[in-house]
This record gives structure tokens, C-alpha cells and sequence, in this order.
């Protein structure tokens, strides 16, 4: 059994620190600096990709075999699209949001200036007193709109602002760690993944320890939108992705458990990658489920569509509610990362 209790403060302070950086797909720039001074603070070689992806290489005990583990640390969001008469700022989504949740969500609204915005997205019937459709208006992208905390009447005020088409829009994650080990805040998908991969290269630095083969945490920045990892690196010769478990449904996956995916919408993960992956979690003792996601995509399916000559397989601690309000538990992160531990020194 492999015991990560030692390193749940700092897999939760991991995952605050990349929660609490603005990063929806396209605008992650800042994100991927974190890491880049992280990995070199750890001591491990590390490079960004002209795409924006961040390559953190940790050298193996056999040098002659390359694997990569993925994360992505780009997050759903949204962009103005344009601004009402009155000084609203209309959006279109980045990524796919569970659009009735953001009704009364707080905002930033980062311009190409560099000036930032706070706000509210709220429904365009926002009042019951007003309103006769204020329950009943559909909450989605036509019929909803950011409201800015600042004083302005009409669509020249806010331009004046420098707001303009374009200008990102990020959601607040609301992010809080509980004293009974849940982890809950927007877009654990994937900043919980990839903190696990982070802490996993803590425990390799701190440690002293080496992967049996020169192994890359490749933390991408389009997942969202599909072509995340769709670029490997040529020696790469097998892709982990690390990414949420599916919880709901018929899935027999928790938020206390490590998915190991089967299938997903693109098709069925590498049986033999598969095959290893449950046998180290049973050798480890720990609590996993296999699932099979049918409305779910990953760094792996954008690697395979890529053309690269990859076998590739997918696990991920288990999160309720994606890609709306979620959470998961110490449990899933720490399996998860106790088989990340297991994947890379077996």
C-alpha cells in the first residue's frame, strides 16, 4: 500500500494555488508560468510548447522509453461577444458549461489591455419583482448577460473602459476545502488532475526518487475545446491522461475512488495500459472503479486524432457534478495519485 497522507497538504494547497489562477481555455498563459516555476524550483527540466502546453521532464532509470502523463489546466469560461445598449456584455462559451449554474455567478473580465473587471452574470430577467419570466426565462447564452461593477449606463461607457469583442470572461471556482477532506470549487476538471501530477513531482524531488523510464508531465491548455494534447513529443511511446472520473448515472465510480476509464466517446483505451492500471491499484490496495464515459473526450483522444503512434489509457479522481458546481474527496486525489506514484516506478 502506498501512503500519500503525508502529502495532503500539499496536493490541496496545489490545487488552490491553480484554482485560484484565472485560466479558461485560450487564456492560460499565467498558469502555465506557475508551472514553469514550479518544475524549476523542483529542479526538473521544463519547456512551454508555441501552443502554450507545459513539458515538465523528470528523468527515468532507463532512459531508452519515453511515457507521458497528461493534465490540462485550461478550464471552461467565456468571451464577450458583444455589449447591449445599456452596458451589459452579451457572452459566448468557451468550452461547455452547465449554462444554468452561472446565473448569478461572479465574473472577471480581463480586456487585451491588461485591465480587469469584476462582475455578475446574471439571467436578462434578473428581478421576480420585475419580471413576470424571471423563473422561467431560459438560462442560456441568448438570454443571459454580464453585468459590470462599474458605473456605466450605455454601451460607449463601457467601451471607453477598453471592453471590447473578444475580452475573457472568467468564472469565479468559489473553491473551499472542507475539514472532512472534500475539495469543492469549479473546474476540478482538471486543476485536480493536474494537482495530483504536481504533487507527484514533489514526492519524486523531495524524495530522490526515479521513474523507471524518462517520464513527461505535459500539462496542456486546449482540452476543453478538443486538441489539448493533440502534439506529442515523437519519443513519447505511451500518454496517461489524468483527468475527473464520471460520477452519476449507472457508474459504478465516487468521489473516494480513482476512475481507471475504459471507454470514452472516442473509443476503447489500450487494453494493455488498462490491464496494468487495475492490477497495480489492486496490488496497492486501493479503491478504484472502471467506467465507461460515453459523453467524455480526453487528452489521449486528442493525441490518437493527432496521428501520433501513442497506446494510451485515462484515470482520474471521481467528481460529482462536472462541469458545474463540483467536488471530489482527499480519498479520489489520493488514490489517484497513489497510482500516478505506482504508474511511473513500476
Amino acid at each position: 500500500m502506498i501512503d500519500t497522507t503525508p502529502y495532503r497538504q500539499t496536493l490541496f494547497q496545489n490545487a488552490q494555488a491553480l484554482l485560484e489562477i484565472d485560466s479558461p481555455t485560450g487564456f492560460t498563459k499565467e498558469a502555465a508560468a506557475f508551472l514553469a516555476q514550479r518544475a524549476e524550483k523542483l529542479g526538473f527540466p521544463c519547456s512551454i510548447t508555441r501552443k502554450g502546453c507545459v513539458m515538465m521532464t523528470i528523468p527515468g532509470r532507463d532512459p531508452s522509453k519515453t511515457v507521458l502523463i497528461s493534465g490540462h489546466v485550461d478550464t471552461l469560461g467565456l468571451m464577450v461577444r458583444s455589449i447591449t445598449e445599456d452596458g451589459m456584455l452579451k457572452f459566448t462559451l468557451l468550452g461547455g458549461p452547465i449554462v444554468p449554474t452561472l446565473d448569478g455567478e461572479y465574473c472577471r473580465v480581463h480586456t487585451r489591455s491588461g485591465q480587469v473587471y469584476t462582475g455578475t452574470i446574471l439571467s436578462l430577467s434578473p428581478s421576480s419583482h420585475v419580471y413576470t419570466d424571471s423563473k422561467t426565462r431560459p438560462r442560456e447564452p441568448g438570454e443571459m448577460a454580464v453585468r459590470l461593477d462599474v458605473p456605466v449606463r450605455k454601451k460607449e461607457d463601457v467601451e471607453k473602459l477598453g471592453v471590447r469583442a473578444g475580452d475573457f470572461i472568467c468564472i469565479d471556482p468559489k473553491t473551499q476545502v472542507t475539514e472532512n477532506g472534500f475539495l469543492k470549487s469549479r473546474f476540478i476538471d482538471d486543476k485536480g488532475g493536474s494537482a495530483c501530477m504536481l504533487t507527484l513531482a514533489e514526492i519524486l524531488s523531495r524524495e530522490g526518487r526515479k521513474p523507471a523510464c524518462n517520464t513527461v508531465l505535459f500539462f496542456s491548455v486546449f482540452e476543453e475545446v478538443g486538441h489539448g494534447a493533440a502534439y506529442m513529443p515523437p519519443e513519447v511511446s505511451e500518454v496517461l491522461a489524468v483527468d475527473m472520473g464520471c460520477v452519476g448515472d449507472d457508474l459504478s465510480c465516487t468521489e473516494y475512488d480513482v476512475s481507471i476509464c475504459a471507454k470514452d466517446s472516442s473509443g476503447p483505451y489500450d487494453y494493455d495500459m488498462v490491464g496494468r492500471l487495475i492490477r497495480l491499484a489492486e496490488e496497492k490496495g486501493l479503491k478504484y472503479a472502471v467506467d465507461i464515459y460515453p459523453q467524455y473526450g480526453s487528452d489521449v483522444s486528442a493525441a490518437l486524432r493527432g496521428g501520433n503512434n501513442i497506446r494510451g489509457a485515462l484515470i482520474g479522481p471521481g467528481v460529482h457534478a462536472s462541469h458545474g458546481m463540483e467536488r471530489t474527496h482527499w480519498e479520489g486525489l489520493s488514490n489517484t495519485l497513489a497510482l500516478l506514484l505506482a504508474y511511473v516506478e513500476a
